[in-house]
């Protein structure tokens, strides 16, 4: 064989080689391209589910495995918060969605052509004071965090009012462009008082000396007191239970925020030990109780949600600051205000304990944006504390009072030239 010969027969082997080489690259590069394409239709996965709060706020956590794409909106009838998500698979226990708080419902599941959603029904109006798509600190996926409040229907419809004009976006808006942040001018807005007659259903409160049951006194009570601001004329007002039904404690808040309230007047009659004390006390909230028997009282009080076993336990420290930042300073100071009014109203009616004005931590004063009171009628452990209680006469003096003191309030509150 020639060296022509021998080098001809070289390059076409060569070239062979070479055809082969390429065509295996091509092939790894379009093997490699389909895996990317595989793994980029492949859906995404929400692997977690999370609720923390009660009826007044709400903060809802969805995990992924990576960054999801949604879209969010508000429906009314009932009122829902609507999220889609693009290519998606729901992987969540479905424990975890049991609802609570502010949320009485959540649905889910896929809509078709590779949309899927998720439904939360809210106890009423809400906000949704925010919501983003945030990437996990530990590199391992994608979150969707949402904050949500309670809130005035009169807020809510705002909200959707400027969904028609706005869309909902995942990513966090200015906080001036939040869909439902806050209160918008309500020039028609009446004076409202929303009245909580304490306990009821399962939860009977204090039990008198001769039966008297605390759950139909403050009924009773609260109902007089109802009919007389009603027949003033000049109010709006709401009771947060008008049958024996239990209400959660921060259900009461919620339905007095969502009335947007000027007033919250939580109607009580307790027992004491000590059976020589008698007469009725007007609370205010504070941290730091003004006396023992006011710290009892309230430890008492905020225990009434253990009665139907539905006591929520805080699964996140943010949620428990919430709760104890709600008091706010000019909220404190008109509920202080319209304290001192009060018990000046009561004690030309009815007997007061010593020290009428009073503060402790209870749950049911803690809207931050509405002043409120909780006014304990007198003690069922005293015989004629009790008598006066069941009185229709004793009961109409201080319901009376009350709307007088509610009146001075009204009027000092609109300010001089407006009228109570």
């Amino acid at each position: 064989m020639g060296l022509a010969d021998f080098t001809d027969k070289g390059c076409r082997v060569g070239g062979r080689i070479l055809c082969a080489f390429c065509l295996l690259l091509l092939l790894a590069i379009c093997s490699g391209f389909s895996s990317i394409a595989n793994a980029a239709d492949a859906p995404l996965v929400a692997k977690g589910y999370k609720m923390a709060g009660d009826a007044t706020k709400m903060r809802i956590v969805m995990d992924f495995d990576r960054e999801p794409d949604i879209k969010w909106f508000l429906l009314r009838g009932p009122n829902r918060l609507v999220i889609d998500l693009a290519n998606t698979r729901f992987a969540i226990d479905a424990k975890d969605l049991k609802a609570r708080g502010l949320v009485k419902g959540v649905r889910l599941g896929e809509l078709g052509e590779g949309v899927s959603r998720l439904i939360l029904t809210g106890k009423g109006p809400f906000a949704v004071d925010k919501l983003d798509v945030l990437k996990n600190e530990d590199g391992t996926g994608y979150r969707i965090a949402i904050d949500m409040s309670a809130v005035s229907a009169r807020e809510f419809d705002a909200a959707l009012a400027n969904q028609a004009l706005t869309t909902g976006s995942t990513v966090s808006t200015d906080k001036g462009g939040r869909v439902g942040t806050g209160p918008v001018s309500n020039p028609g807005h009446r004076f409202t008082v929303v009245i909580d007659p304490g306990h009821g259903g399962i939860d009977g409160g204090a039990e008198g000396l001769n039966g008297t049951i605390e759950k139909n006194v403050t009924l009773a009570f609260a109902t007089e007191l109802r009919d007389k601001l009603a027949a003033v004329g000049n109010y709006d007002v709401f009771m947060t239970r008008d049958t024996d039904e239990f209400l959660r404690l921060d259900d009461r808040v919620r339905i007095a925020r969502q009335h947007e309230a000027d007033l919250l007047i939580s109607i009580h009659a307790d027992t004491i030990s000590v059976k020589g004390i008698r007469g009725a006390t007007v609370y205010t909230v504070s941290d730091r109780a003004s006396d023992p028997e006011a710290q009892a009282l309230a430890d008492r009080e905020n225990l009434s949600d253990q009665f139907a076993g539905m006591e929520i336990k805080n699964d996140k420290k943010e949620v428990t600051d919430i709760l104890i930042d709600l008091i706010r300073r000019e909220t404190h100071n008109f509920s202080m205000s319209f304290a001192h009014t009060l018990v000046g109203q009561l004690s030309t009616s009815v007997g007061l304990i010593n020290n009428p004005q009073r503060s402790a931590g209870f749950k049911v004063l803690k809207a931050p944006d509405v002043p409120s009171v909780l006014v304990e009628l007198g003690y069922l452990s005293n015989a004629k504390d009790e008598a006066q209680l069941l009185n229709a006469d004793w009961r109409g003096k201080a319901a009376q009072s009350i709307t007088n003191a509610v009146a001075l309030f009204a009027s000092a509150k609109a300010g001089p030239g407006t009228g109570g």
